[in-house]
């Protein structure tokens, strides 16, 4: 009998998508199939509805200050190189970030470290790796530009106290840029009540649109300078990059058909409530838990509390190469995880799992309490083929 396929991938990209995502695509190519901003004719117009529609929906569900200041980038690394690299740093400058970044954000930091001499400082985080803002203080410098928080880690799912974060930093007068790679979609953000300036996610994830897709957006008290240069359709007589939002800083014809995609993966969410999929992926998460903390050889790295943690989980199993249990899991029960690093090796030195990493589980809203029960039995099943392997 052939085992049925699950997918526990979604912290990589999020799958399956709503079935108008899926249409999507054919409806472009089929009624739209133009450039926005390249012609006057009705389907030109129509591929600019879409990015218009797009941005504005992105505005209502993060609560942005303005659709204009919603930039379509490639995905979450593109949005977040496109704050980093936009700021003004100077030799000397310093920026604060958790032990839990991405390399998204790492690289460009470090790029920035070794052309322009900046400085990188590290937050302190209590046992669960929480930011403990009681000690915000005493790690902020003189020269400090920029305050850098993964709202969700890719690693242990703990959810950083972003609100908290953004208003310390907003009292001293520094921005604040989130990544949401995690937690876009399936956590409540609100970029005014939580007082961030640079807020980047990702299409593909949380908000269910297709690969290819990100944004950034921008608070009113945040001006970028563009890192490339190009065609916009728009002030195409002068020879510098047009100086308003979001011609700034985007470049070339826009992935229409995507963003259309993204657009529906955002009405579904809206139909379904942000508060109702956070519910729902709480409860696998905690199904999920209490499972794994039944079964004997499985180490779990993540938070002391659900509440804490979005959909998230890693793991390890005795002391075997995640790699290749995620490779069991596969051959024995056709269960599809990640491991390694997720491109996150700070978040794996700060947990112990550092150099093999750990194998990822990682939920979405098409997820079912039986998924979760098929995952914990692969699980299980690890341990009685160990046993078989050793006779």
């Amino acid at each position: 009998m052939k085992l049925l396929e699950l997918y526990f991938d979604n912290a990589a990209t999020s799958w399956p998508k709503p079935r108008a995502v899926d249409q999507s695509l054919a409806v472009y190519q089929r009624t739209v199939g133009a450039s926005a901003g390249r012609g006057a004719y009705p389907r030109a117009q129509a591929s600019g509805q879409i990015l218009s529609g797009c941005r504005s929906v992105l505005t209502r569900l993060m609560n942005a200050p303005d659709s204009q200041r919603v930039i379509f980038t490639l995905n979450c690394s593109d949005a977040l190189n496109v704050a980093i690299h936009g700021l003004p740093w100077r030799r000397g400058d310093r920026v604060l970030v958790t032990p839990f970044e991405h390399n998204s954000v790492l690289r460009p930091l470090h790029a920035l470290k070794d052309r322009v001499g900046i400085a990188i400082d590290v937050m302190p985080v209590d046992s669960d790796g929480r930011v403990r803002l009681e000690k915000l203080a005493s790690v902020l410098r003189a020269r400090t530009r920029l305050v850098a928080c993964v709202h969700a880690s890719n690693v242990t799912g703990v959810i950083q106290p972003v609100a908290e974060v953004g208003a310390f930093a907003r009292r001293k007068g520094i921005p604040l840029l989130v990544d949401a790679a995690q937690s876009a979609g399936s956590i409540p953000i609100d970029m005014a009540a939580m007082n961030i300036d640079l807020l980047a996610f990702p299409g593909h994830k949380g908000l269910l649109g297709p690969l290819g897709t990100g944004a950034l957006m921008l608070s009113k008290q945040i001006d970028l300078d563009p890192s490339r240069q190009g065609g916009t359709g728009s002030l195409s007589e002068q020879e510098a990059q047009p100086d308003f939002y979001p011609d700034r800083l985007e470049t070339g014809s826009h992935n229409a058909p995507g963003l259309l995609g993204l657009w529906e993966g955002i009405n579904y969410i809206f139909h379904r409530g942000v508060g109702a999929i956070r519910r729902h992926e709480r409860r696998l998460l905690d199904q999920f838990r209490k499972g794994i903390g039944e079964i004997p050889g499985i180490r779990f790295f993540g938070a002391s509390h659900g509440a804490d943690q979005a959909a998230v989980v890693s793991l390890r199993f005795k002391d075997e190469d995640p790699r290749h249990t995620a490779a069991r899991l596969w051959e024995q029960s056709r269960v599809m995880v990640r491991a390694g690093l997720h491109c996150a090796p700070w978040a794996h030195k700060h947990v112990g799992t550092f150099p093999n990493g750990t194998f990822r589980f990682s939920f979405g809203p098409f997820v079912t309490a039986a998924h979760i029960d098929r995952a914990l039995a692969a699980l299980r099943r690890l341990e009685t083929s160990s046993l078989r392997t050793k006779r």
